[in-house]
């Protein structure tokens, strides 16, 4: 296949998602993902996503905000539950969330606790890549605050988190500071229920679902990811999974 020119005065001008449609690579970014089941053989994301990962992140703007939509908008019965192993029982008034690895202030958080920290509630697009997406608003605390408290080395490059139930990913650092990503404990301006991952999940516009870790109960912070990245991404699916 030949080499696709763009003229560098039209490259300034494209968003991600155009520059990955000429490049052919938002078809590959949809089929190395997965939001709730395997989709295709491990090798094709082995053999595919170190590629796709640097033409992400090259792309990836960590200050710009994804536009979000207004309250009449919310789809209340279109997110689809995809359990990794069923709801874990958890009891909210004992939860702890752990903030450890390469940071100077490791912590140990109450829900009572993170509650206090500013709410910031925001309407966006939870995008599977099994083929559904739903307009959902998510409400909770910047994950980039609660990082700012641990505070990290400065080496830091990946947040890795361990869920609940057995699930496990992680992201690049700069995702998980962008100022739409939240630790969420309300959906559509309700108590966030269990099986949406109360007491605390992850929710942003700039992942694919499959990267939104529900049950959150630990973030470790690294300088470099390990053998280990994520529940589907060792599986082959695409670790970055970028929007």
């Amino acid at each position: 296949m030949g080499l696709i020119r763009v003229p560098q005065s039209q490259f300034n001008r494209l968003n991600r998602r155009q520059f990955l449609k000429v490049s052919g690579l938002s078809s590959l970014s949809f089929l190395l993902g997965g939001c709730g089941g395997p989709l295709f053989e491990d090798i094709v994301g082995k053999v595919s996503e170190p590629l796709n990962q640097r033409v992400e992140t090259l792309l990836f703007q960590p200050q710009k905000l994804v536009p979000e939509f207004p309250l009449g908008a919310i789809e209340p019965e279109a997110l689809i539950v995809n359990s990794f192993r069923g709801n874990p029982v958890i009891d909210p008034t004992t939860f702890r969330l752990v903030i450890d690895g390469e940071v100077n202030q490791p912590l140990s958080l109450s829900m009572a606790e993170i509650q206090q920290l500013p709410l910031t509630s925001m309407v966006i697009r939870h995008v599977c890549v099994e083929g559904w997406a739903a307009i959902v608003q998510w409400g909770g605390v910047r994950l980039r605050e609660l990082v700012a408290l641990a505070e990290p080395k400065q080496e830091v490059k990946y947040a890795y988190f361990q869920s609940a139930d057995g699930y496990y990913g992680s992201w690049d650092l700069p995702s998980a500071l962008h100022p739409q990503t939240l630790m969420a404990y309300q959906k559509n301006g309700e108590p966030l229920p269990v099986e949406n991952g109360a007491p605390l999940r992850l929710a942003s516009p700039v992942k694919l679902g499959y990267k939104q870790s529900k049950w959150v109960t630990r973030i470790t912070l690294m300088s470099q990811l390990g053998r280990v990245k994520g529940y589907w991404e060792d599986q082959g699916y695409e670790w970055f999974a970028g929007l």
